[in-house]
């Protein structure tokens, strides 16, 4: 019989391309999918509505969500409905341990008998305040185990009282067919890429100090949109190299591959503060998987990420950050030993096919316990 794996995540209408993942996962033997998703995702002054692209091999429900837009309160009204009609084995509820959306869902889905299992990215350990401590302490009592993006997340669960599996995979990975290299032959002009939110934990002001030293010909390309563009724009103009950066804003998810083929290197330049640090990096692996050297600060998940395929520098140290930027520049051979490096890595390691492949070694592993 196959295990009927139920995942409810509103993850899947922020970016369609993470759709394939749900491909892959209903795509191996043994597995039968139902996702349970809301048909929009609010985050700010940005919404995200669900465009079903890739839908082999699994049945999609959308459903309507209370509170869309508020991370830590929204929830889904019909889902023990759903749960009640679908009777899964095993639900993934792809939130954190301490949104009001998990503990419904969980709560849920222990009544019809299943396996529960939530995702966490967190990778600080902080006191929450109540009710989101008392919803953080149930939702560890009642999951069977815990899918966490990073290792950070992991010592955090740990820390914090969790004493069920725990598995480290990130949400998401890359689609070799979509993420893959151009064929570079080396430009006069030396372009420098940031694909992200334009916000000051990206630490974008220390990307445009570092590019004011660098050499002629050079430019800054930062795609994404956020609300510290006008202090970049005018950050820009007083280190005299306004004409050199270009603010290019969101693109579609579909379109970043091209954009990052066109990079000569990509910058993640993260700062940590004391409510974030960097979690992942995902536009890392793309970058990596296109062949595009990635240089990184060494903020939260960074550096485990890039591992041996690019350069790290101190987080805050935009000087740093300038001698890797000067060296790549001047390295073309370097620029294309990193790339070739980076696209192995992210082969290896960081394909849809292999997070989809642990993730159903997770769901299984599971099932095996109650089984026993």
């Amino acid at each position: 019989m196959p295990i009927k794996v139920v995942m409810v995540s509103k993850a899947f209408a922020i970016r369609d391309v993470y759709q394939r993942k749900l491909e892959e996962i209903a795509g191996l033997d043994g597995i039968d999918l139902t996702v349970i998703s809301p048909a929009s995702w609010r985050e700010g002054r940005s919404t995200f509505r669900l465009q079903p692209r890739f839908t082999r091999g699994y049945n999609l429900i959308v459903t309507p969500i209370i509170f869309n837009g508020r991370f830590h309160l929204h929830f889904y009204p019909r889902l023990p409905r759903l749960l009640r009609s679908l009777r899964p084995d095993l639900l993934h509820v792809d939130e954190e341990p301490y949104n009001l959306a998990t503990w419904l869902a969980m709560r849920s889905g222990r009544t019809v008998g299943a396996r529960c299992l939530f995702f966490t990215w967190q990778n600080l350990c902080r006191r929450l305040p109540v009710p989101f401590s008392i919803i953080e302490a149930q939702n560890y009592r009642m999951a069977s185990g815990v899918i966490a993006g990073n290792r950070d997340a992991q010592n955090v669960l740990r820390r914090k009282g969790f004493k069920g599996p725990i598995w480290v995979i990130p949400q998401f990975g890359i689609d070799p067919d979509l993420f893959y290299p151009r064929d570079r032959s080396t430009g006069e002009t030396f372009v420098v890429g940031y694909v992200g939110r334009l916000v000051r934990a990206k630490g974008l002001d220390l990307l445009l100090r570092a590019c004011s030293t660098l050499e002629d010909p050079w430019k800054l390309v930062l795609v994404g949109g956020g609300e510290e563009e006008p202090s970049l724009r005018r950050l820009s103009a007083e280190l005299g190299i306004g004409a050199r950066v270009e603010f290019r804003g969101e693109v579609a998810s579909l379109d970043v591959p091209r954009t990052l083929r066109d990079f000569d290197v990509l910058v993640l330049p993260s700062r940590s503060a004391p409510t974030w640090r960097e979690q992942f990096g995902r536009v890392l692996v793309e970058a990596m998987a296109c062949a595009v050297p990635v240089v990184g600060s060494d903020s939260g998940e960074i550096p485990h990420v890039i591992g041996d395929a690019g350069l790290i520098f101190p987080e805050e140290n935009w000087r740093a950050l300038a001698d890797h930027l000067r060296t790549l520049q001047e390295d073309p051979p370097l620029r294309a030993a990193l790339g070739q490096r980076g696209r192995e890595r992210a082969l290896t390691q960081y394909t849809i096919r292999s997070i989809a492949e642990q993730t159903v070694s997770v769901y299984r592993a599971l099932l095996e316990v109650r089984a026993c």
